[in-house]
């Protein structure tokens, strides 16, 4: 089962479970939740979908809106900023399609950026997951709050999940080999692009807030390579902030900034952002070449 087909059953479950809970879409989605008194479909008016979702958390419900990445997160933004944010009230948004899943689509289903902007926001759970288990433990914990929560659905999945709610290292190597942290759906690409090279792996999951303290235990050595499926550098503060007492050097792979202009299959963006297993091992292996480069 995909996230997203997950997601929806787990919605429509949680309808029919907790009277609190209440689902908001914008068409995308709309058919594929049950029909239910609790879940408004606003038409195709995202701006909409994060009023009503506002008002309904200010009316004491756990609302959840729901739609593809860039009209979740793009395009209403000014309502997320100040309906929910200055408002000081929660929501959960789920989106679906990522960076790229929906290539075929062209730009205007594409929206590496979103953890970016969303983080700019004060008091954002930002949740990655890399396989629908990680999703479905990720909206549980979820619907148990009331802050803003923000959990990014893939067509991408790892064979298996794992805990990523904390950094967990996946692969021991030497002591001072470098740490390369997988973020959600890399990490298959990851596992089998280092297989072989002298680095330890870890994985994460939930990246807002982010494991400081989890990645300066894991790391022994100064060097750390952080894969993310969104846009190129989009953590890179975090590790910069956990690691400012420490020498490092960090290399910062994920979704380049500019904009590939080809519809493609989603396995051909990956492959052309250097997010495949090939383009990891090639930019993990130029970087550690020229380590001693000065």
């Amino acid at each position: 089962m995909t996230m997203r087909a997950r997601f929806y059953k787990l919605a429509g479950e949680a309808l029919e479970r907790d009277e609190r809970v209440a689902v908001v879409t914008a068409e995308i989605g709309s058919r594929e939740l049950p029909r239910h008194p609790r879940h408004f479909n606003v038409g195709i008016r995202e701006q909409l979908m994060i009023g009503v979702a506002a008002g309904l958390a200010l009316e004491g419900y756990r609302a959840i809106a729901h739609s593809y990445t860039p009209f979740l997160v793009e395009r209403p933004y000014e309502q997320i900023k100040l309906d929910l944010g200055h408002q000081g009230v929660g929501a959960v948004l789920v989106s679906t399609g990522a960076s790229y899943d929906a290539a075929r689509s062209g730009r205007t289903h594409q929206a590496p950026e979103d953890v970016a902007v969303l983080a700019a926001l004060p008091g954002w759970t930002i949740h990655v997951p890399g396989h629908p288990d990680e999703l479905e433990r990720a909206f549980a914990d979820a619907l148990r709050r009331d802050d803003c929560v923000y959990i990014r659905m893939s067509e991408e999945s790892n064979r298996a999940a794992f805990d990523g709610r904390k950094l967990v290292v996946l692969r021991s190597c030497s002591d001072a080999s470098p740490l390369v942290v997988a973020v959600g759906p890399t990490l298959d690409q990851v596992l089998e692009g280092t297989a072989g090279l002298d680095v330890s792996v870890a994985y994460l999951a939930t990246v807002r807030p982010f494991d400081r303290d989890g990645l300066r235990a894991a790391l022994r050595g100064t060097e750390v390579v952080l894969v993310e499926p969104t846009l190129a550098g989009t953590s890179a503060g975090e590790v910069s902030a956990a690691l400012s007492d420490r020498p490092h050097r960090l290399l910062a792979l994920g979704v380049r900034n500019p904009e590939l202009r080809r519809y493609g299959t989603p396995a051909e963006h990956r492959a052309a952002q250097g997010l495949d297993a090939a383009g990891i091992r090639a930019s993990i292996a130029d970087w550690l070449e020229g380590r001693n480069l000065v």
